[in-house]
């Protein structure tokens, strides 16, 4: 009888061992789970919660790439750049051997007027390959004057918009094969070119062979 119960004791003692070590192994199991879990959970994190990674950005658009490869400009210092001149002629009267009284410009070249042009109004009527042969005298300002009255010089406005210096109403011209200053290669030149005085005259002196003086 004694023995029977101690079988009994046994018995019972082993399946409490076996029932507690079934319960620790799933104890343990589920506790690893977890841990499994959380450490994924983990690892599963969006980049930047921590502040160690920053979001890609977004690209640039074509805009903003065009501002990027312009060149760049430098800013205006405040001060407007002066405004381009016009050329700016001197008449010169004075006398000059053989010729007499001619009116010439700042470099020494003589002066020239255009019986075919008229001074009242005046107007010139060389144009085109005769302005070429016969450049005009212009000017944007108020010639400078040395030996002239400044009450016979004006200017007038040419087809091509440019302002052609007039002497007592007279256009104003230099000479192209005049080739060096103080000559008068014009003088004469057709019956229609003279040089011309400071009074706005021709002057008919020292003219080539074959050319009349024209009526005054």
């Amino acid at each position: 009888m004694i023995r029977r119960n101690r079988i009994a004791v046994a018995v019972a003692g082993g399946m409490a061992a076996v029932l507690a070590l079934v319960m620790w192994t799933s104890n343990a199991t589920g506790l690893q789970g977890r841990t499994v879990a959380q450490t994924e959970q983990v690892g599963a994190a969006a980049p930047g919660d921590y502040g160690d990674v920053q979001a890609p950005l977004a690209p640039p658009t074509s805009e903003e790439a065009a501002a990027a490869d312009a060149p760049a400009v430098d800013a205006p210092d405040g001060q407007a750049a002066p405004a381009p001149s016009g050329p700016q002629v001197t008449l010169v009267g004075k006398t000059v051997p053989k010729m007499g009284e001619v009116v010439q410009d700042g470099d020494g070249r003589t002066l020239y007027r255009f019986d075919k042009d008229t001074p009242k109004p005046a107007k010139s009527n060389c144009e085109g390959q005769c302005a070429e042969t016969w450049p005009p005298v212009l000017s944007d300002g108020t010639p400078q004057l040395q030996g002239v009255d400044p009450a016979l010089v004006s200017t007038v406005k040419r087809s091509d918009g440019t302002e052609q210096v007039t002497l007592a109403g007279w256009p104003l011209y230099t000479y192209s094969k005049d080739e060096a200053p103080g000559k008068w290669q014009g003088q004469g030149v057709g019956g229609t070119w003279f040089v011309v005085q400071p009074n706005g005259k021709r002057n008919v002196e020292c003219l080539p062979p074959g050319v009349t003086a024209p009526a005054a």
